[in-house]
């Protein structure tokens, strides 16, 4: 027997990190990336080089693929249903995807499902921002492009209506939404396959600096059972509702008056989900691939009390290298997981994960171990 062929558009360090779950299942892998020096490119055997939105490298991409899927959300969703058409399984498909990819869409399927997300709307100018602001009792709020941001990227907190002139510049619509009064952001991670099969990791805190993911504890300290399981429930109907296949990330606000709302979607494997791959019995990387492939899902449970994932971003210091001598030392139950990434300020270039029955422990050890990979800790 043959085994199938993954092909994944996006060259990122989640195609990295999909292609080393699907090794030990013995699936082969192929990637489109934009450079040979991209994460996965620089690890995966199969390797096409070219520009994901051309429809016809996309085709040549696909022939001898059993199913593509994404580490990436910007593919164009024409160019996915062109895919169908010719035959070609793609997980999650473009109806499920859009959803990922234009947040005004987004939130209208959202308030057609009825569930709970921030005020919003499309607005059209400075002037009809100002307007939503007062509609919702007055600045600040924050406006986003509907397509294309990402790591706080296409995104502004927005004070006055002066403030308010830069999104528009981008020429897409922008999306307006009230300021939320938030305890904590959280993140509801599930995957489901083609035939409906789904499971639930537990509800994590997702902890942001400068609008990126600095840091993700599981589970979420003190977080009810209830709101939990209501958090949980909340991503399976999405995911059922969109027909999403493989991993869902659903981005929440924790509020202060008890509730939780929708944030953002993610259609792909996620950061918030990057603690999975030491501290769950399957981790996020291997349910996608099962799910893609309409494989049995694994165990999403965790295996020790507490997991968490620091983000290690570029800084001064680039001979990361020389930093695991202390690391490994220092704990020797930390695991470094790198991307094989030029180091640039602020970038994402690696995670660590530690785990283990103390929280105060677990926190101080992954950040230490990132910290002093960065440069930011020298003891």
């Amino acid at each position: 027997m043959t085994f199938p062929v993954v092909g994944m558009v996006g060259g990122g360090q989640l195609a990295r990190m999909t292609h080393e779950a699907g090794i030990p299942l013995g699936i082969r892998f192929k990637i489109l990336s934009d450079t040979p020096q991209d994460s996965a490119a620089l690890v995966v055997n199969d390797v096409v080089i070219g520009d994901y939105r051309d429809l016809e490298t996309l085709r040549a991409f696909a022939r001898g693929c059993d199913v593509i899927t994404f580490d990436h959300e910007h593919v164009p969703t024409e160019h996915l249903r062109a895919l169908e058409s010719d035959g070609i399984p793609v997980r999650p498909g473009p109806d499920a995807l859009v959803h990922a990819q234009d947040k005004g869409v987004m939130r209208a399927r959202l308030d057609e499902i009825g569930a709970p997300s921030p005020r919003h709307r499309i607005v059209s100018d400075p002037a009809d921002a100002a307007a939503f602001a007062e509609e919702v009792g007055g600045f600040p709020v924050i406006l986003k492009t509907v397509r294309g941001g990402y790591d706080g990227k296409g995104v502004w907190f927005v004070r006055t209506p002066e403030d308010a002139e830069a999104p528009f510049k981008a020429g897409v619509p922008v999306l307006a939404e009230e300021k939320v009064d938030y305890v904590r952001e959280l993140a509801a991670n599930i995957v489901r396959s083609p035939h409906g099969q789904a499971v639930a990791y537990p509800v994590v805190e997702s902890i942001q600096v400068d609008g990126v993911c600095d840091t993700v504890i599981a589970p979420a300290p003190n977080l009810s059972e209830e709101l939990a399981g209501e958090a949980q429930a909340l991503a399976l109907r999405i995911a059922k509702e969109l027909d999403v296949t493989g991993h869902l990330a659903v981005e929440l606000f924790e509020t202060t008056d008890g509730r939780i709302l929708v944030n953002e979607l993610a259609m792909r494997p996620h950061n918030s989900g990057h603690w999975t791959q030491d501290g769950a019995v399957t981790s996020q990387f291997a349910n996608h691939v099962r799910a893609v492939l309409d494989l049995p899902l694994g165990d999403p449970r965790p295996r020790a009390r507490w997991t968490v994932m620091a983000n290690v971003l570029g800084g001064d210091y680039p001979d990361m290298y020389a930093a695991y001598l202390h690391c490994m030392a220092h704990d020797p139950q930390v695991k470094i997981h790198m991307y094989g990434k030029d180091v640039k300020h602020g970038r994402k270039v690696g995670h660590v994960n530690t785990y283990g029955d103390d929280l105060d422990d677990v926190l101080e050890r992954a950040r230490h171990a990132a910290g002093y990979l960065r440069g930011t800790i020298t003891e």
